[in-house]
């Protein structure tokens, strides 16, 4: 039976997203030498909103870049991918803005699986410089890891079957914010 079921709504996701900010405080001890570095595309709607939370918090800028991560990945074909996000031109001119030589950098992203979309993030981040650290920041993990990759920030645990899939709506792509379950539940036993 496929069904959809909504586990997060805009309320809990606004208070997920404040905790992470928080974490992101504590952890660093402020946000000096720090930057929110979203990955495309749902991730840097995330990122800014978590730069908004700790500009509220400490009355700070908190810096937010973007990763494209498309020629990265090494489970997609680059050429089937670039006609969806630009070409590879347009890929490097956005990460060529960022400057992570010895920063602090928060990977944000909406949803961790298996870890190779992060995966590809690091490596994109890594050619650009020598960041002093990578923390990752996640609004929902749902397990099921392929590389030994651990958010250091969870909005929501939210343990998954394989047939099963997240899909997290955000105001600024689809109109709503909400986080649902798709896909069909395992049987009880």
């Amino acid at each position: 039976m496929d069904s959809e079921h909504v586990l997060m709504d805009e309320i809990a996701m606004r208070r997920a997203l404040t905790r992470i900010a928080h974490e992101i405080l504590e952890r660093n001890k402020g946000f000096e030498n720090c930057m929110l570095i979203g990955i495309r595309t749902r991730g840097i709607y995330l990122a800014h909103r978590i730069a908004e939370r700790i500009h509220e918090i400490e009355g700070v800028p908190a810096p937010v870049g973007e990763v494209d991560v498309t020629k990265y990945r090494d489970d997609r074909s680059w050429e089937t991918e670039a006609s969806f996000v630009g070409s590879g031109e347009e890929a490097a001119a956005v990460e060529a803005k960022l400057e992570v030589q010895n920063k602090k950098l928060i990977l944000v992203d909406d949803v961790l699986f298996t870890g190779r979309t992060v995966r590809a993030a690091m490596d994109a981040l890594m050619d650009l410089g020598r960041p002093q650290m990578i923390q990752l920041a996640v609004l929902v993990d749902r397990g099921h890891r392929e590389l030994p990759i651990r958010p250091d920030f969870v909005g929501k645990n939210i343990p998954t079957s394989r047939l099963e899939s997240i899909v997290v709506k955000l105001q600024e792509v689809d109109g709503k914010d909400q986080v649902v379950i798709k896909g069909q539940r395992r049987p009880t036993e």
